[in-house]
């Protein structure tokens, strides 16, 4: 059993959150939807790329910022180019460094696991340069800085 599950609060779009999230990731489902007394989803749980999230449709109270987001190392490029556009589609919006916001409102970062390796590498901060003027990650803009 996960002993630290995320769980996040929707305006009231919990089970349409859980399955856009199950649709985008590796053997991911949606495992159990709670209705309330008036026949409402009331909560959702979902298993995404092997991690449980709970989703509850709480109502308009409060929002996502910022403040919270879900990593996801990728292994390759063509990784991130996948997560990258179907989490920004319809409505998402890309930000700085990996960062983007989902048709939801709720942040993640999309980061090649080549990042990492090539920061501990750069003793001369030009991989951590590169990065900062990216949005989406850029593997092969990465390696660049780290050669030159």
């Amino acid at each position: 059993m996960q002993k630290i599950t995320t769980f996040l609060w929707f305006d009231d779009q919990a089970e349409e959150a859980m399955n856009f999230y199950a649709s985008i990731f590796k053997n991911s489902k949606v495992t159990h939807v709670t209705r309330g007394p008036n026949g409402a989803v009331f909560w959702v749980s979902a298993d995404i790329a092997g991690q449980t999230f709970y989703a509850l449709n709480g109502g308009p109270k409060f929002k996502f910022t910022e403040a919270i987001s879900l990593f996801v190392t990728c292994e390759d490029q063509t990784e991130v180019d996948d997560l990258w556009s179907k989490l920004a589609a319809d409505g998402g919006s890309e930000s700085m460094c990996g960062w983007l916001k989902d048709k939801y409102g709720l942040s993640w970062q999309i980061i090649p696991k080549a990042l990492s390796e090539y920061l501990a590498k750069d003793s001369s901060g030009k991989v951590m340069q590169a990065m900062l003027g990216m949005k989406k990650i850029d593997i092969s803009g990465l390696k660049k800085a780290l050669e030159s």
